[in-house]
C-alpha cells in the first residue's frame, strides 16, 4: 500500500510540473510581451515541461508495472489506450515550439531579431492546443481508476 501511495504521489506530482509548465508557456509565449529576457525562459520552461511529461510517463508506467491493480487491469483497457494516445498526440505537437523556443534563444543570445507577431501566433496556437488537450488525459484516467472500459 506504501508503494502504491507513493507511485500515485509521484505521477500526480509529475502531471502537476507539467501542466504548471506547460501553462507558463502559454503565458509567456505572447508577441507584445516577448523580448530576449522572456525567449531565454521560454526555452527554459519549455525544458522542464519536457522532462515533467517524461516523469509522467515513467511514473505512469511504474503504476502499471508496480501498482495495486497492475497489467492485466490496464492492458486491455482501450481507455489506457486512448490515455497514451492522448499523450502521444500532445508530445507530437509540442516538438515544433520547442525547437522553435530553442531557435529563438539562440538568435536572441546571439544578438538576433526577437520573432515576429505571425511566428509567435503560430507557436503559441500549438501550445494553446496542448492545453487543451492536456485535460482529456486525466478525465479519461477517472474512468480507467474506476473500472469503465474494461472488458467483460
Amino acid at each position: 500500500m506504501v508503494l502504491e501511495s507513493l507511485l500515485a504521489y509521484l505521477h500526480l506530482l509529475a502531471i502537476l510540473t507539467m501542466v504548471v509548465f506547460l501553462a507558463s508557456e502559454a503565458a509567456l509565449c505572447r508577441g507584445e510581451w516577448l523580448n530576449a529576457p522572456v525567449v531565454a525562459r521560454l526555452a527554459k520552461v519549455d525544458l522542464v515541461y519536457g522532462i515533467a511529461a517524461v516523469a509522467v510517463l515513467a511514473t505512469g508506467v511504474a503504476r502499471i508495472v508496480w501498482g495495486i491493480k497492475g497489467p492485466g487491469y490496464y492492458g486491455g483497457n482501450w481507455l489506457l489506450h486512448l490515455k497514451v494516445g492522448l499523450f502521444v498526440l500532445v508530445g507530437l505537437v509540442s516538438i515544433r515550439p520547442t525547437l522553435t523556443f530553442r531557435r529563438w534563444a539562440r538568435s536572441a543570445q546571439a544578438g538576433g531579431p526577437l520573432p515576429t507577431t505571425d511566428e509567435v501566433r503560430a507557436t503559441r496556437r500549438l501550445v494553446m492546443l496542448q492545453a487543451h488537450l492536456v485535460p482529456l488525459i486525466p478525465l479519461a484516467a477517472t474512468f480507467l481508476a474506476r473500472g469503465f472500459g474494461a472488458k467483460g
